[in-house]
């Protein structure tokens, strides 16, 4: 069998191949136009804008290639950006052409009644008659877009006549596959879809090419047939998420370690006062990866905490664990630390964008980015709230999309006197509770850097909402207060951050127990909920959080 993967540049290509290796099927990589003529099977997968997709083929000379390619009728697989391609055009870049193959444009969500871009795991329904493709409508699907094929029948019939599944987000309905003839594309991951995920690839990957290049008739739309008209239910599918999040850095014998500590001090107490304790160990990255991945996680996050020390380039073996976590665990993986503009040793300057896609290449799928997103929102706002277009987080999500990018927000309580404060963060305040024990103070959420080191003259809500402005499409919201406490989730932060953005939000710092997934949860409106500590040390189960989450009717993938 000639599978060929297609690679314009995009980030997280290397995750599919790590899914096919893992299920046991070889591939060539296409590296110039005279390999499609070679390929008697093609993927093209990766997660990235549009107008870098198009461009980046052209610029290669791969665009007419695959053009001829897909239109030959040998069989042809497009995994997000690989399925967008197929349709004429995307609002995301409306001067550039896509494939044409689907006769419908791209265009964004509607984000009045839900956050986009639209991440995590959900549902998809079947559309035509007959499921040759083997799909699950039982399983749940990883998305994690803010473009999509919008389902419409009476407005774009022959593209919905195309339509394999959809799926519901909010009250829009969105073809999440596409069929047509030799053609097959998801909207949805496989390969970060995990068990389900991987299933479906493999069914794929093991039929005859035949039969993907010789699709029955009866299994797409005649011009004659009218396509479905689906009404939209009452609650989208969309899964809440639990992830687990490991701080790694290196120990004093150089080895990389998943760490966790009290209020960022990550070593232990030491002996005598002469002595420092050691970097506390709480396992091996890669280990604890997969079996976080075995016990359900539905992301799982590495954030290197000593990277600011060191060129990220130069940091091999946090690379060699992204490398190896990537091929152990298929579910989405966010790398944080050091995603900055940097300068090697040598002297050799290595913009952020650079640094991501290295990092993208090795496996992750979305990087995060801390301390540069305050500096980034400071010239912002100083620049009359424009951004200049150099940021890390402006580069890399123009690159690779803003679904790409996470912003991590470490804000700690700054109290005032609620009787006399008419500071710039009035609107924000928040009041301590009656019978609590800050009944009568009142304070806002004050951004810092550096690990908490440092605070900025920046609010909460001002780096959340500039970081959207600039590009950013999801918020990891941490809280300095609870980190270690076990008190459970700053849910007034939370709020706060929720209700100031229409981007995901990621709640972070205090879980001690499942009932605090579940406050969170049901409590305000956040997309996911991150843990480390609790789920480093056994004191919670990541089973036992879901379990207790579907007794509560929160909508969480077994």
């Amino acid at each position: 069998m000639g599978l060929y993967l297609l690679d314009y540049g995009a980030g997280n290509v290397q995750s599919l191949a790590n899914s096919i290796n893992s299920l046991g099927h070889s591939f060539t990589w296409i590296s110039s136009a005279e390999d499609f003529k070679k390929a008697t099977s093609l993927i093209f997968p990766g997660v990235g804008a549009f107008e870098s997709a198009i461009k980046g083929l052209e610029s290669k000379g791969l665009l007419e290639p695959l053009r001829e390619y897909v239109l030959s009728g040998r069989p042809y697989f497009g995994i997000c950006i690989g399925m967008q391609v197929l349709f004429e055009s995307s609002s995301e870049a409306p001067s550039v052409k896509g494939l044409g193959v689907v006769p419908s444009p791209i265009t964004p969500f509607d984000s009045t009644d839900k956050a986009v871009p639209h991440i995590g795991w959900n549902a998809v329904d079947l559309v035509q008659s007959n499921d040759p493709e083997n799909i699950k409508p039982s399983e749940y699907y990883y998305f994690v877009h803010s473009f999509c094929a919008k389902y419409d029948p009476q407005g774009y019939a022959e593209a919905a006549k195309c339509a394999y599944t959809t799926t519901q987000y909010g009250k829009e309905l969105f073809i999440s596959s596409v069929r047509k003839a030799n053609v097959l594309g998801t909207q949805f991951h496989p390969e970060k879809s995990g068990a389900a995920g991987l299933a479906f690839l493999d069914a794929w990957l093991r039929k005859p090419e035949s039969a993907h290049a010789s699709a029955p008739e009866e299994a797409v739309a005649s011009s004659s047939t009218l396509p479905a008209i689906i009404t939209p239910s009452p609650i989208h599918r969309l899964t809440k998420r639990i992830i687990a999040c490991m701080d790694v850095r290196a120990n004093d014998a150089g080895d990389l370690v998943v760490t966790k500590g009290d209020q960022y001090d990550v070593r232990e107490k030491a002996e005598t006062a002469e002595t420092g304790g050691a970097v506390r160990n709480l396992g091996k990255p890669v280990a604890l990866a997969e079996q976080y991945y075995a016990a359900g996680a539905d992301e799982l996050c590495l954030l290197n905490i000593t990277s600011f020390r060191h060129s990220p380039l130069r940091d091999q073996p946090m690379l060699a664990v992204v490398r190896a976590a990537a091929e152990r665990v298929f579910v989405p993986l966010t790398i944080g630390g050091g995603i900055k503009d940097s300068v090697d040793p040598d002297g050799t300057k290595r913009p952020a964008l650079e640094v991501a896609g290295t990092y993208f290449r090795a496996g992750a799928d979305k990087v995060s980015i801390g301390s540069e997103a305050v500096i980034a929102v400071e010239k912002m706002l100083a620049n009359g709230g424009k951004g200049d277009g150099t940021s890390a987080i402006e580069t890399i999500a123009k690159a690779y999309g803003r679904q790409a990018v996470v912003v991590s927000v470490d804000p700690r309580r700054a109290f005032v006197d609620p009787a006399t404060y008419e500071g710039p963060y009035k609107t924000e305040l928040v009041h301590g509770k009656p019978g609590s024990k800050d009944e009568g103070k009142a304070w806002w959420y004050q951004c810092t850097i550096s690990g908490g080191r440092e605070n900025r003259p920046l609010s909460a809500v001002q780096l959340v909402q500039g970081a959207a402005a600039l590009g950013a499409g999801e918020i990891l919201l941490n809280s300095i207060d609870r980190d270690g406490s076990g008190l459970g989730f700053d849910l007034d932060l939370v709020s706060l951050v929720k209700n100031a953005v229409s981007i995901p939000v990621v709640a972070s710092s205090g879980a001690g127990s499942v009932e605090h997934f579940t406050e969170v949860f049901t409590k305000t409106n956040v997309e996911a909920a991150l843990a480390a500590g609790i789920f480093h040390r056994g004191e919670v189960r990541i089973q036992d959080v879901k379990s207790r989450l579907r007794e509560s009717n929160v909508i969480v993938r077994v």
